[in-house]
């Protein structure tokens, strides 16, 4: 019979044992503290040499077991102490420890003999070893066995039933308000989160409402200059403007995680345009796109990074600039968008960190954007996609994004 109750983890097994010892002391009764199965959790207190000497027989210390055993699940049937006869034919009785309706345990105490007359009414829970009572040297200890009036004992058992109780009711409702003041940290803590996870929430809002309004203001302004350029009729100022419009609009207002391979190419188109104004001359791009994959849908930002890598680190440091070229096409049913360019190339060790995903904010400057597009890609196609880069040092560099699904 076991439940979500054990007497060990109610009280202190230690403290009991020292109130159990003093019960026994005062009363005249040996007693023992045993758990739903009969197995004992204390020591004896007060234990008589006779019953001690039983119970160094192992068959006759099983016996004694058992009889705790039938005796304790008796007094839990009745609910109150059962005073009976053990298998040697001295009494004992079992004090049930009850809580919640849960039989956690039982005292079982006695080892004593009452008036005659009584003691022959006493049931009797299992067979009485009477070749084990008759040796001369075990009859010396039975002689000594206490002999105790039979109202005194019924005394003895009801007192110890309500001290016994007691301890395990008081032990157990601490437990328990242990267990309701962890319930109530516990949902403390979950309270103060769940304040946090609000308040964090309507700050999200207020940025998102502030990112709304801010782009707008922005657009205005440009606006407003494309419009002054061309009345002071500034013509690369207004392109200029125009095309950091094109750059703002797609980079700000953009909400979703995936776009048309057709809006990626115009926002690379202006950015490349852009470039154009610092660089003038020293930098070329060619972009080829057939019309059939215009609509494919592909990550956002996935190409930028590889272009601002070919200017930055390959065009812009060959003082005569050079060429970007941006292609995108099908081969073996995977879409392949690839940018090359005739730039100073990237040394074998750069290189090796890029391809490897292993650039930090360290070496920024050479690949953390690419390595956030590889991790976004993963994102979205798992294994299904690769990243190709190739690179001579003095020759330029050439990127191979290939996508074998589309998203």
């Amino acid at each position: 019979m076991t439940g979500k109750f054990n007497l060990k983890d109610i009280i202190d097994m230690e403290e009991f044992q020292k109130i159990q010892d003093d019960i026994a002391y005062s009363t005249g009764t040996a007693i023992i503290t045993t758990d739903c199965h009969g197995k004992p959790l204390t020591s004896h207190s007060m234990c008589t040499d006779f019953c001690r000497n039983i119970r160094e027989k192992s068959n006759l210390r099983d016996l004694c077991e058992k009889c705790d055993s039938i005796g304790g699940l008796e007094s839990v049937r009745r609910g109150s102490p059962y005073i009976y006869k053990c298998h040697m034919g001295i009494i004992d009785f079992a004090i049930p420890i009850i809580f919640k309706g849960e039989y956690l345990g039982s005292l079982m105490a006695g080892q004593v003999l009452t008036e005659e007359s009584k003691l022959e009414a006493l049931e009797s829970i299992i067979e009485i070893h009477e070749k084990a009572a008759n040796k001369d040297k075990i009859m010396d200890k039975y002689k000594n066995i206490p002999v105790i009036p039979y109202d005194k004992i019924q005394a003895i058992a009801k007192m110890i039933f309500s001290i016994s109780n007691y301890i395990v009711d008081q032990g157990a409702l601490k437990m328990l308000q242990q267990e309701l003041s962890e319930k109530n940290v516990r949902f403390m803590k979950a309270e103060k989160i769940q304040t946090e996870l609000e308040k964090e929430l309507k700050d999200s809002q207020l940025k998102a409402l502030q990112s709304q309004i801010n782009p707008h203001f922005l657009f205005n302004t440009l606006n407003s200059i494309s419009a002054l350029a061309l009345i002071e009729e500034a013509p690369r100022t207004k392109e200029v403007v125009c095309n950091l419009s094109e750059i703002l609009r797609y980079t700000l207002k953009k909400t979703s995680a995936v776009v048309d391979l057709e809006d990626e190419i115009n926002y690379i188109t202006s950015y490349l345009n852009l470039q154009k104004i610092r660089f003038g001359s020293r930098l070329e791009f060619h972009i080829d796109v057939d019309d059939k994959y215009q609509k494919i849908k592909i990550p956002f930002m996935i190409i930028q990074p590889f272009v601002e890598n070919s200017i930055i680190h390959g065009i812009g440091l060959k003082e005569d600039g050079g060429l970007i070229k941006i292609k995108a096409y099908k081969s073996c049913k995977a879409l392949i968008i690839s940018i090359e360019d005739n730039g100073v190339g990237i040394d074998e060790d750069k290189l090796e960190l890029i391809s490897g995903g292993k650039a930090s904010e360290k070496d920024s400057s050479h690949g953390i954007g690419i390595v956030n597009v590889k991790q976004r890609m993963n994102y979205f196609y798992g294994k299904n996609y690769s990243v190709d880069i190739t690179s001579s040092e003095n020759k330029g560099t050439k990127v191979k994004i290939i996508l074998f699904n589309n998203i």
